[in-house]
């Protein structure tokens, strides 16, 4: 079932726990070349910083035959109490993130404005729109882009029990395992709805919470001109934006790309992605 069936309900839920990604103190990843820690946030010193080239993917999708070697189990992290809501380093880094696809229409697009200007941003799943559109995250893959868990059908998480987040958050990583060729390290909630069963959990599957620090509004569908206002007045060093390629339409938000990345990028920002785990 494609996610736009179920925006209308989103809409409702998300304007009400929305806030809860981004409330409390947050943690801070190091992204970037940089040795990876987590500490308390604090913003980083702003100051131009030259945007470099993307070199080749880190995240090369392997051949999947069927015949390969069993899945590796995730290595069990710490367990945190809070998402990480933006990302510490030198200069003017911002991580770009999308939610709720791949949807066959929108997330060509906005590969493509990436792809144009050189950026890497990191994707938020949703397994059974990974199903139909298996050839996106293998595009995401080759160009370098970091593909994260968002559960199989984007529930609310906070009302279901432990073993139903389970299964929304495994299938969605082995399908991700299987398409894309690695587990995903990062998870989100949907709705921004975290509680202690997600972050447990998260944990045991090997994956880091990640919330964010700039929501863009496109799921109140509010106008191009608006959420390229909600990105350009909102940007600064470590913020963590947060669009949407599925979930309703997203043509604004195929729009509003196309003017803020290159705007950003030509004012000193360099678009990063986190430090991948080995």
């Amino acid at each position: 079932m494609q996610k736009d069936q179920l925006f209308t309900r989103r809409r409702m839920l998300l304007a009400g726990v929305a806030a809860l990604g981004s409330a409390g103190t947050a943690g801070a990843i190091l992204a970037g070349d940089g040795e990876e820690t987590v500490r308390a946030a604090a913003a980083p010193a702003p100051g131009p910083q030259a945007r470099p080239a993307l070199g080749p993917s880190a995240f090369r999708l392997r051949p999947l035959t069927g015949y390969g070697p069993p899945r590796t189990p995730p290595r069990k992290l710490k367990v945190r109490e809070k998402p990480i809501l933006r990302i510490s380093g030198r200069g003017r880094r911002m991580v770009l993130t999308f939610d709720d696809g791949p949807h066959p229409e929108y997330t060509p697009h906005i590969l493509d404005t990436l792809a144009r200007h050189r950026a890497r941003a990191m994707f938020f799943v949703c397994g059974e729109c990974v199903v139909d559109n298996r050839e996106l995250l293998a595009r995401m893959a080759e160009e370098g882009h970091v593909v994260g868990n968002h559960t199989w059908t984007h529930p609310l998480l906070t009302s279901l029990g432990r073993k139903e987040i389970r299964s929304e958050m495994e299938r969605t990583s082995d399908i991700i395992e299987d398409t894309y060729g690695d587990r995903p390290q990062w998870f989100r909630a949907p709705y921004g709805a975290w509680n202690r069963a997600s972050f447990q959990l998260g944990a045991e599957l090997g994956m880091e919470p990640m919330a964010w620090t700039l929501d863009t509004t496109d799921w109140m569908e509010p106008g191009t001109d608006t959420i390229v206002d909600q990105v350009e007045s909102g940007a600064a060093p470590g913020v963590v934006v947060l669009s949407h390629d599925a979930g309703g339409d997203r043509s604004q938000t195929v729009r509003a790309i196309r003017e803020w990345l290159p705007r950003l990028l030509d004012s000193g920002y360099h678009l990063t992605v986190p430090r991948r785990r080995v």
